[in-house]
């Protein structure tokens, strides 16, 4: 489960650094992160020289995800049991120091001018993929081989993410465990596995969780803008990209299937209207990657984003889209067994066989098509 990654160049020592002085000075500091970038880009992408292959727990969960889909399908029990495998891998590989299970990036992160996540750093975006797997691993095998973690999960939503802002009816979670930034699809997954956590939770603490789990979806909610979309943060120089928009969306779905979310038909159905006309090219039939962006760009289209959107296809039931899109992501991203993550503005493909980003978010998409 090894994989070489878009972020290999950022995680060079050179790399952080060139990144860190962008991140602080976008003028002085856009000649030298746009030389990185074109190497990495057209140089070095296929050679990887100096970089090395590296896991990520996200992987190992979505992993978990589709062999659990494949099994649901196919009955083999050798595929639950290999996600089993996985799980395991995961309990033995979580971020240390923390009030309960929790999963990050693995590598340090320089996310602004003075915000620098360390490898050890867990983040609400991630650790829900591993959440959902173990809930889905108890449902089909009926053992209880994991209910410990599932708990420890929920301890770390419930105490080491940060409460950034709340009023009488809406609130703002933290993006990892310390008080850091306001990101909406972070919201969304903190709600989200505050909800798979709900069944666990015991009785008294119900009532609590139920209400903060409602009150980060108002937060959601008042945050969606006119037109359906989502800025990625409320806070400072902020995007709106395509798959963090089906991120949202989706969670929010997935959400209210376990607890009713007053208001999220509308929100949902005016957020996929978004999705489908601001990102959606119709020549090539694949999804783009910004319909605001806050720096230039030399990607055309990203299999991230065409994966989040074939996932919400597939969730929301809109068969004829999920069935043109899955054709249309094979024509474009795949050469033989090779699976693409970007196809860049002269039309190359780049970045062959990345599981993080996006082969693993593609695959678990597909995976529940069969």
């Amino acid at each position: 489960m090894s994989t070489y990654d878009p972020y290999d160049i950022w995680k060079t020592r050179g790399g952080f650094r060139v990144k860190q002085f962008y991140n602080r000075h976008p003028m002085a500091g856009l000649v030298p992160a746009a030389t990185l970038t074109l190497f990495d880009t057209f140089v070095n992408n296929r050679l990887r020289i100096s970089y090395r292959p590296k896991e990520y727990p996200i992987v190992r969960a979505t992993a978990a995800l589709c062999l659990m889909n494949r099994y649901v399908n196919t009955g083999k029990q050798r595929l639950i049991e290999r996600a089993g495998e996985h799980l395991e891998w995961l309990l033995a590989n979580s971020c240390r120091g923390y009030s309960g299970r929790c999963w990050g990036l693995g590598f340090p992160y320089g996310a602004g001018p003075s915000l620098v996540y360390d490898a050890n750093t867990p983040f609400s975006t991630m650790t829900p993929y591993v959440l959902e797997a173990l809930v889905r691993y108890a449902a089909l095998t009926g053992e209880d081989r994991f209910p410990f973690a599932i708990d420890s999960v929920f301890r770390f939503f419930d105490r080491d993410i940060q409460v950034m802002a709340e009023d009488h009816e809406s609130m703002a979670t933290s993006y990892g465990p310390f008080v850091d930034r306001i990101v909406i699809n972070a919201l969304s997954y903190t709600m989200y596995a505050l909800a798979l956590a709900l069944p666990n939770v015991s009785g008294r603490q119900k009532p609590r969780v139920e209400e903060k789990l409602v009150k980060l979806y108002r937060y959601i909610q008042k945050a969606q803008r006119p037109d359906g979309s989502w800025l990625y943060s409320p806070q400072g120089r902020s995007f709106i990209d395509c798959f963090h928009s089906c991120i949202v969306l989706k969670n929010v779905f997935k959400t209210n299937q376990v607890r009713r979310l007053p208001g999220c038909e509308d929100l949902i159905s005016t957020g996929y209207a978004y999705v489908k006309s601001a990102f959606f090219d119709e020549k090539q039939f694949l999804f783009r990657r910004f319909s605001l962006a806050n720096k230039p760009g030399i990607v055309r289209f990203d299999l991230y984003d065409n994966a989040e959107v074939l996932n919400l296809a597939v969730l929301l039931k809109e068969q004829d889209l999920a069935v043109r899109l899955l054709d249309s992501i094979r024509h474009h991203f795949f050469r033989g067994t090779d699976i693409y993550s970007q196809i860049d503005i002269t039309g190359a493909l780049r970045n062959r066989n990345m599981l993080r980003w996006a082969v693993m978010p593609f695959l678990h998409a597909a995976s529940q098509m069969v």
